[in-house]
Formats: C-alpha cells, structure tokens, sequence
C-alpha cells in the first residue's frame, strides 16, 4: 500500500484571494493558472498498519509542522479509518516561500494516497480532493493554462490550452527564500474581513476571467498580459489596504518590477505576476527568457533565478 506522485506547482495569472465558504475551502472567485515544468514536489506515501501515528520528512528532515494538514488530506482521500502513513516528500525549489510548494505539495500527496488506499478516482475528484487543503492545489491535477470555476458545492477544473500548444516561458526571481510571515489562508480572512476593496474584487473578477480566457484562446500575448498585471496588482492592493496591511513585497520585489518594465519598453515580450509572497514571475515568450533572465539575475536583491516552461498535470510516478 505505498505509491509515489509528482505535481507541479501552478502560478496565478488571473488570481483567487479569499474564500467563500471557509470550512470546505472554496475560493471566493474563479482563477487562472498555469502548471510549470521544471518546478516538482514528489510525495511517497505508504500506508501501514503496524505504524500508530504519521510521520513526514521533507527533503530528508522530519517535518512536524506541515504534517497535520498532510493527515487531514489522507483523512479526507483515504478515510479516517485508515492506516498511518509515512510521507516522504523532495522538493527542488523554496518551500512555503510564495512559489505555490503547496499546490504542488498536496496535488501530489492526494494522487498518491488515492493510489495507496486503493481508490479509483477521477481527475474532477481528486482536484476537489486537494482544493478542499489547499485552494490552488486543485489547479495542479491539470496541466499547461488550468481554470478553475468556484461552483455552490465544489469546483471545477478544466485545462483551456495545452501546454505544448503555447510553449511560453516563466522566469522566477527569488528575492526571499524563508518562510512567508504570514499564511494566505489567515492573509485572505484579513482581506475580506477588513479591506474596503474586498467586495469590488469579487465583482469585477469575471471581467479579468473572460479578458485572461479570450488571450489563451486567441495566443494574444499584449492581451494576456494586460490582465494579469491588472489583476494581480489589484490583489495586492486589496491586502495593502487591510487591518492590518498584508505586504509580501520587499525591496528587491519593486526593483523586479522596473526590470520587467524596462524590458517591456526595449520591446521584450514579458509580463510580471506576484502571488502571496515577495517572487516575483516573469512569464515570456521563449526567444525572450534568456534576456529575461540576465536582465533578474543581475536586479539589486535577487538571490536566485529559475527559468521553466509550461508542464503537465500530477502524475503517478510508482505503486506497489
């Protein structure tokens, strides 16, 4: 009863923030997403009677604090009757850091628990599974451009184009490699609770759904990244004016930002989206990212760079 899974994580480009119905955790609108490639989180689980408790070790350490959410996903995959689980996760790139390791984190534990408990589920199923312990993990059962549509009781996932039928580039510039401040589920509450915002970003968001559709449909990249800029300064708006504010940027977040400007007036093509956290994403056409790239690499406060396309969905990787 042990089985080995692989996700990526998903970036926003038309955002969720904020949760319509707290306890089952659906978003409060829908969203846009694309699955990277070269980012992973895998996760083994085993499922054994003789083990009295669950244990979790992520890049070869024990990791206490992640595991409760782990178990209450197992709980809701493979009942609460089950057996105990050893989770063994790798990850190549910053956790908790506000580069979706939790998307990618429970898409993959949710394919794998299904398949170690023995359950025959399907895609729909296992997104709603996941989103139910992590909202934008649900986007990552999905590859390539993933929208997810918040319904009464549920959500649903479909992918709007293939990820090898517009290949573009996302180019991440790690400005922060701990942990966030703050977590995004208690960030959003703040945001509903007391941003003056709050309830024009639920009602213009089906604008910025449609404008994000029609660009992937249509290749239109100028259009795509008109709303997501739009869309993601908004959010970070919404938190900025909260009680008390949610700022995720630094210094070097704001001097990524020129830098992508600055590339966009020399003719580049290259948008910039930031989720709950201080990276920034430049997404690009793929004859670009290598300038793009340079152009981060060399911005006052960047620690690291990472360059990947667009990937697939979570997929079993072994069973036995």
């Amino acid at each position: 009863m042990r089985a080995t899974a692989i996700a990526q994580p998903n970036i926003a480009l038309i955002k969720y923030w904020g949760k319509r119905d707290l306890a089952r955790n659906l978003p409060a609108v829908g969203s846009i997403s694309i699955t990277l490639r070269d980012l992973f989180t895998e996760m083994d689980v085993e499922l054994d009677e003789r083990l009295t408790v669950d244990s979790l070790t992520v890049n070869g350490s024990v990791d206490d604090a992640m595991l409760p959410r782990l178990s209450a996903c197992l709980d809701l995959v493979a009942g609460r009757a089950r057996a105990r689980a050893n989770i063994v996760s790798r990850c190549n790139f910053p956790i908790a850091a506000g580069l979706a390791s939790s998307a990618s984190a429970f898409a993959a534990i949710t394919v794998a628990a299904a398949e170690a408990a023995g359950k025959s589920l399907s895609t729909e199923a296992l997104a709603n599974l996941a989103g139910r312990s992590s909202g934008s993990a649900a986007r990552s059962l999905y590859g390539g451009f993933v929208e997810l549509e918040s319904r009464d009781n549920d959500v649903a996932v479909r992918t709007l184009r293939d990820s090898d039928t517009w290949p573009l580039s996302v180019v991440i510039a790690v400005t922060e490699t701990g942990p966030k401040a703050i977590g995004s589920t208690e960030a959003m509450e703040i945001s509903r609770k007391t941003s003056p915002f709050y309830s024009s970003w639920i009602e213009r968001q089906n604008e910025d759904l449609i404008a994000a559709r029609d660009a992937i449909m249509n290749q239109d990249f100028q259009q795509l990244a008109a709303v997501a800029e739009h869309n993601c300064l908004k959010m970070h708006s919404m938190m900025w004016a909260s009680r008390p504010p949610t700022v995720f940027w630094n210094s070097a977040t704001m001097h990524c930002l020129q830098t992508v400007r600055k590339l966009q007036r020399a003719g580049v093509a290259v948008f910039f989206t930031i989720d709950a956290g201080p990276q920034v994403k430049a997404v690009c056409l793929p004859e670009h990212a290598e300038e793009v790239r340079a152009s981060l690499a060399s911005t006052d406060g960047v620690i690291d760079v990472m360059v990947t396309g667009l990937g697939e969905a979570a997929q079993l990787v072994d069973a036995a």
